[in-house]
């Protein structure tokens, strides 16, 4: 918005110029995201208190999260606004990777909000029955599989860049719709497994944005891409806005959602993050990079489908609880070492997966 109504000012005064670059825009989102969660996060913290939405405990986690129990959840609806408000502002809204991203995280956001809904204000047990969130998540997949398909926003169409090989790429024809519908599904579930401890989640996803803001930046500029022999993808550097616009949220939710945290992004803000996060590597064509750069949230999705498996083919478990947080929650350590040591092997994925555009 303010890019429609202030740039064409520049004609009148050179200051205004400055709203032609990404990255003057890209700092202002950041900031932008900051000041929302800075200046409305209290107030959310009381109007949710107010109306007693507060966090249940489910079966199954360490005793240490029972004291939680209470604490204001679904502030995801804080984090959406403090995204979509600074991308409002500050991107170009006619760019269709913005679009796309926005679409996500609202729907994705709405699928949780439903969840958290259900499950804390109705008291469902289980809030939104699992296979109708699922089918939420395939349904947008599916649709921008097939948009992306009929109507690819590069030349290089349903193509996957292999991460540390030049000039490799995988080419799925069709069966790049059913990929699109894996790695939104897959990711969006991912973070919402791994929030489950006072700004784990939060935290990697800020680290794994910032890594796609670069990329997106990169990708979108014809010099970047040619020197380092990525896709060109014409209009992606606009993406970047939208990723700091993430960055900026994570960042001033944390404020409020570290440990002991006074609120939790329940379903509505893990779900948003993770679809977001998802098609954002989609329109990248970084789906193979988003392996490493969201290592974490792979490792933590992978606990899960290990212990399940190996508990019902061998009636043991591997890990003392899954997702993994819990395994070393039951090894002794505290909770804020837990999550200042993934944060660190977030923030090493994210030089790994910036690192595979020159190691190749």
């Amino acid at each position: 918005m303010l890019y429609y109504l202030l740039y064409p000012l520049r004609e009148y005064f050179f200051g205004f110029n400055v709203f032609r670059y990404i990255t003057f825009r890209s700092a202002y989102a950041t900031v932008t995201a900051l000041l929302i969660c800075f200046i409305f996060g209290p107030r959310m913290i009381r109007w949710l208190s107010s109306l007693q939405i507060g966090q249940r405990v489910r079966e199954g986690v360490p005793d240490s999260h029972n004291g939680k129990e209470g604490t204001p959840t679904m502030g995801g609806m804080l984090m959406i606004l403090a995204i979509v408000i600074p991308t409002l502002l500050w991107a170009d809204l006619d760019n269709p990777y913005v679009q796309l991203t926005l679409v996500v995280t609202v729907w994705t956001g709405a699928i949780g909000f439903i969840d958290d809904y259900l499950g804390v204000v109705k008291k469902r047990d289980k809030g939104l029955v699992g296979r109708y969130k699922l089918i939420g998540q395939l349904v947008f997949g599916l649709a921008l599989g097939i948009y992306l398909y009929l109507n690819p926003l590069s030349p290089d169409g349903t193509k996957t860049v292999v991460p540390f090989f030049k000039d490799l790429y995988i080419d799925w024809g069709i069966f790049y719709i059913p990929l699109v519908m894996v790695v939104i599904t897959g990711t969006s579930n991912a973070v919402n497994l791994t929030d489950g401890l006072d700004g784990l989640a939060t935290g990697i996803s800020a680290f794994c944005f910032l890594a796609f803001a670069l990329l997106a930046y990169l990708s979108g500029n014809a010099v970047f891409a040619d020197y380092l022999q990525i896709f060109y993808l014409p209009g992606a550097g606009e993406l970047s806005i939208y990723c700091m616009s993430v960055v900026g949220a994570a960042l001033g939710f944390l404020w409020f959602n570290t440990h002991p945290a006074r609120i939790f992004m329940g379903d509505t803000g893990s779900l948003a993050l993770g679809g977001a996060l998802g098609t954002v590597a989609v329109l990248l064509k970084a789906e193979l990079l988003l392996l490493i750069i969201g290592g974490v949230f792979v490792a933590e999705t992978l606990s899960v489908i290990l212990q399940v498996a190996s508990f019902r083919l061998r009636g043991k478990r591997i890990f003392r609880m899954a997702p993994i947080h819990h395994h070393f929650e039951l090894k002794g350590w505290s909770e804020s070492q837990i999550v200042v040591r993934f944060w660190i092997v977030a923030a090493l994925l994210l030089l790994l997966g910036m690192s595979t555009l020159k190691l190749r």
